[in-house]
């Protein structure tokens, strides 16, 4: 049904002589039974002659593209993007065209879209406009390019991955003419912008089957332009823990995580968490070792992260992920010391989604249970230490009363007492009172700058030293790697 809202738009254009149709997207969700995210009005109008007859509106853009406000509550229908009938010359750019032309008629313009599922207009009256036969396609769950389908993605290179969209979204395949001249073209890739192929790229990964979209990806040549280090893992063969190759690991623990609608954030670092495997892959056969591909793979993850363009706080949190997913969790040498320490690393607030994680990558690599007993056990040992002192934040004292007690100016020094402080809180909790750190304080403040971040540090690395022979252990007891 379609929204009063556009009905009205529709209907004023045709109160003053000029034809008007939905198009696009909305009418393929139409046809497809769903509710259309936005709408958008193709007309026979001149954008000045829409503003003419919708004085509450703007047009900023070359390319006969009118927004009118429509008042509505809704804020899907807040504003309905109307545009003239075009045709569009000079893909310069494989993105944008760089010069746009009136067309002649509403099958004149379906024609410059890019699939024929896209291509299909709608009147207020039902009437259809199909001039490509999009409506069999969608009834056929077929992905096919409208007219010339190399002039097509030479137009605009980022239909290649458009394609591979509804592919994901909406389980339909891509016919062969098609997907042919998405290889053939798949270079041109190269030219669109890391925006526009991050942007499509996260639809993917949000989508119902990015396992299979991800996989389409790379036998359409596609993916060797968005990510090629994920193709690194294509054939390499694991240990006696996994019975699929990296490959498909990391693909199947996408799938989890879409299946189960964890966050994006998640949803990624499944991907990419053992995207190091393949550079520290030691030995063959079912005793092969990949020790450290975790952090390996962490740097791997920033590199691909930030050549994608995505904001520094999806990066940070996806790196964090992917550098801790090897945690401990064996009950037989799970110290609450180290939990403390663990959950100071990673941050209570990124917890549960490392826990995520790490169910994605145990269903990836072939087990039936997500969450085994010793990953329950680790759950609820986290859930004993939250309230345990775990950053500067949740000592007794701060860097004001350590000033007041020293006596001395803001600087480096405050920030070391406060480390120190808090790697004997980390080890036992019971220290956190505020009569013990105030006595600790002074103490400390008889040292140098240089002695006390010595002590900090070597704190820090008689933890790590303990929890490496707790790894080792590990390693020794399930050839967790």
């Amino acid at each position: 049904m379609i929204p009063e809202e556009v009905v009205s738009v529709v209907k004023e254009l045709e109160k003053h002589g000029f034809e008007a149709y939905v198009v696009g997207g909305c009418v393929r969700d139409l046809l497809l039974e769903k509710e259309p995210w936005d709408w958008d009005v193709a007309t026979s109008a001149t954008p000045e002659q829409i503003q003419s007859i919708f004085p509450d509106s703007f047009y900023e853009n070359k390319f006969f593209t009118v927004t009118v406000k429509t008042g509505s509550s809704n804020p899907r229908l807040k504003e309905i993007e109307i545009t003239t009938y075009r045709a569009e010359f000079e893909y310069a750019d494989r993105r944008r065209p760089g010069k746009v032309e009136y067309a002649k008629n509403i099958e004149e313009d379906l024609s410059r879209r890019d699939f024929t599922i896209n291509a299909v207009a709608l009147g207020l009256k039902h009437e259809v406009v199909d001039p490509f036969h999009g409506q069999e396609d969608l009834k056929d769950k077929i992905i096919r390019a409208v007219g010339d389908a190399d002039q097509r993605f030479q137009e605009d290179a980022l239909r290649m991955m458009r394609a591979v969209r509804f592919f994901a979204a909406l389980g339909f395949g891509v016919e062969q003419k098609t997907r042919a001249a998405i290889q053939k073209n798949s270079r041109l890739l190269k030219e669109i912008s890391e925006e526009r192929i991050r942007d499509e790229f996260s639809k993917i990964v949000m989508s119902g089957r990015p396992m299979e979209a991800i996989e389409e990806l790379r036998e359409l040549g596609l993916l060797q332009y968005i990510i090629p280090e994920l193709e690194q893992g294509y054939g390499v063969t694991q240990n006696k823990h996994h019975i699929y190759t990296v490959w498909e690991h990391n693909l199947r623990s996408l799938q989890y995580a879409a299946e189960k609608n964890f966050s994006f954030e998640v949803r990624l670092a499944s991907l990419l968490h053992d995207i190091g495997k393949p550079k520290t892959k030691g030995g063959e056969g079912p005793d092969a070792t990949f020790y450290g591909h975790q952090v390996v793979g962490a740097r791997m993850a920033r590199k691909i992260l930030e050549r994608l363009h995505f904001s520094k706080e999806i990066i940070e949190k996806i790196v964090l992920l992917v550098r801790e997913h090897m945690f401990v969790y064996d009950p037989d040498t799970v110290t609450l010391r180290g939990v403390r320490r663990l959950v100071a690393r990673v941050g209570p607030e990124h917890m549960e989604e490392l826990f995520q994680l790490r169910e994605a990558d145990r269903i990836g690599s072939g087990v039936p249970k997500a969450q085994p007993y010793r990953l329950r056990h680790l759950k609820a040992m986290v859930e004993k230490v939250k309230q345990d002192p775990i950053s500067p934040k949740m000592l007794a004292i701060n860097g004001n009363d350590a000033m007041q007690i020293l006596q001395i100016e803001p600087g480096p020094k405050v920030g070391a007492i406060l480390a120190v402080l808090l790697e004997e809180v980390l080890d036992d909790p019971k220290r956190n009172a505020k009569e013990y750190l105030e006595n600790r304080t002074q103490e400390l403040g008889k040292m140098s700058d240089a002695q006390l971040q010595q002590i900090a540090a070597n704190a820090k690395k008689s933890a790590q030293q303990a929890q490496d022979r707790i790894d080792e252990e590990i390693k020794k007891k399930y050839f967790v790697n």
